[in-house]
């Protein structure tokens, strides 16, 4: 046969393509459904999803009915559900119906919006979109907004651009390595601010030594005269203060950082301030939590993530910025195999950040926020601070229980603390109590320490958890205090 008598090698048949997209649909409708019936947390050992997997890949095409069965069968058991309405460990999740439709769509597009002219509609509903959200949030008119895929990144290009607002620096064009001439370059945040500050600061060549973590307050928020202190410090030194981030909604226990004294100090100093609201930011989305957002008006950027509490799938992180000019400066880079006849008419993404490869995740958070309203999206966040702030009493009424920072989201902070034991002794407890509980299958908690002081996390996220599921984990955490007794 010659090569002109070959079939083509093309794609899995569109019938056949039909009949196993139906059974994914339907095996997607039936988990969201009903999610509970897997454990929130597989009961795996580390190695037991791999044993399972053969060690070299299928030299001869295997049927999707083969495929499928094997995902249900040995994939599956293993995953940990954070589409579980019993999911409250770290900053609980959901991803909603609109947006896996939309994931579906994304993924037989296969668009890479790097270029307007490689997706137009990829570029303008993405700035759309994130207008959109921007009204939802409050923000006034000014500021830019693009779409990445974590808040890490969106606080890497931030400080890339903080960078880059300074040209007297010349870092782009000279680097920083083996100069004489370039001062230490310091940022600032608070000690309970996330790691991804300081994973950029690493990242862009800072330094970490020049992360200068401020102290917080009683309520876990970065104290401004600790601030001011250390900035006047650094500069006696010889450093250049170049950056702050704030945040809003702090990892350990959602905190809301002062951001308009930290912002005055900012514009005193000639810092680039950078709000980091991934998590807290997006409760502005209800009216009556738009304080919350006070003071970022006078930020140079800020990220929110709706993937983390506005329903959408993961990954999708909101940046905006009141200085695009700058931020393109510091990343714009078009070689000759890139430029096109729009190039001065249109925005080009690429330009704003690190990554040429862009995917359509526009789409899922146009297709979320027409599918549930502002009012809709309001509601659910409301309803989900609602439930953490019961908990929060229940956890202030009962004896022995006791919580240690205030609630301003859905993220609650407690421990057990029974009279008479020591510190070390209530951290094995309640580290105890949380292996006890994640056992369970029914729910699952993280920890974090506050002043060296163990605590548990009880973050409510998912738009399936109901106030049974919050009633359900507190009996168990209850039952698990009942049981467990001080280490000998």
């Amino acid at each position: 046969m010659t090569n002109g008598d070959t079939p083509p090698l093309g794609d899995i048949a569109p019938d056949e393509f039909r009949r196993q997209a139906r059974r994914v649909l339907q095996w997607i409708g039936d988990y969201l459904e009903h999610p509970e019936r897997f454990p929130v947390v597989p009961r795996v050992a580390p190695g037991d999803i791999a044993q399972t997997i053969p060690d070299e890949p299928p030299a001869e095409a295997e049927s999707l009915d083969a495929v499928l069965d094997d995902f249900e069968r040995l994939i599956v058991p293993g995953v940990t559900h954070w589409n579980h309405p019993g999911f409250f460990a770290y900053f609980a999740i959901s991803a909603s119906a609109p947006g896996i439709l939309a994931e579906m769509l994304i993924s037989a597009l296969n668009v890479n919006a790097m270029l307007w002219k490689t997706s137009p509609a990829a570029t303008e509903l993405e700035l759309r979109t994130l207008d959109w959200l921007r009204q939802l949030l409050g923000l006034s008119d000014g500021w830019f907004g693009l779409i990445n895929d974590t808040a890490s990144i969106s606080t890497l290009l931030a400080l890339a651009a903080a960078r880059e607002a300074k040209p007297e620096l010349a870092i782009r064009e000279k680097g920083m390595a083996g100069r004489t001439d370039l001062p230490r370059l310091r940022v600032y945040t608070s000690a309970h601010a996330h790691s991804s500050v300081d994973k950029a600061a690493i990242t862009l060549g800072f330094g970490h030594e020049n992360v200068v973590h401020i102290d917080p307050d009683a309520d876990f928020r970065m104290r401004v005269e600790a601030l001011d202190a250390a900035v006047r410090s650094d500069r006696a030194a010889g450093y250049l203060p170049l950056a702050t981030v704030a945040t809003v909604g702090t990892t350990s226990t959602t905190s809301i950082d002062p951001v308009p004294a930290v912002a005055a100090l900012c514009a005193r100093e000639g810092m680039w301030l950078h709000v980091d609201g991934s998590y807290g930011g997006v409760a502005a989305v209800v009216p009556e939590m738009r304080h919350v957002l006070a003071g970022v008006e006078l930020a140079d950027s800020l990220v929110v993530n709706p993937h983390k509490w506005l329903f959408t799938p993961i990954d999708l992180s909101a940046m905006f910025t009141r200085r695009p000019d700058v931020l393109k400066r510091a990343f714009s880079l078009v070689p000759e195999y890139l430029v096109t006849r729009e190039q001065s008419d249109v925005v080009n993404l690429m330009d704003y950040g690190v990554q040429l490869g862009r995917r359509f995740r526009a789409l899922k958070l146009w297709m979320v926020i027409r599918a549930f309203g502002a009012e809709g999206l309001a509601a659910r966040l409301r309803q989900q601070m609602g439930m953490a702030r019961e908990f929060a009493a229940w956890v202030d009424a009962a004896p022995e229980w006791e919580r240690v920072a205030p609630v301003p989201f859905s993220l609650v902070c407690f421990r057990y603390a029974p009279a008479g034991t020591s510190e070390a002794e209530r951290e094995a407890l309640n580290a105890a109590i949380l292996e006890r509980v994640n056992a369970s299958g029914r729910a699952y908690l993280s920890h974090t320490k506050l002043n060296g002081r163990y605590v548990l996390r009880l973050a409510i996220g998912n738009m399936r958890t109901e106030p049974r599921h919050v009633s359900e984990a507190w009996r168990l955490l209850r039952e698990a205090a009942a049981v467990t007794s001080v280490p000998a």
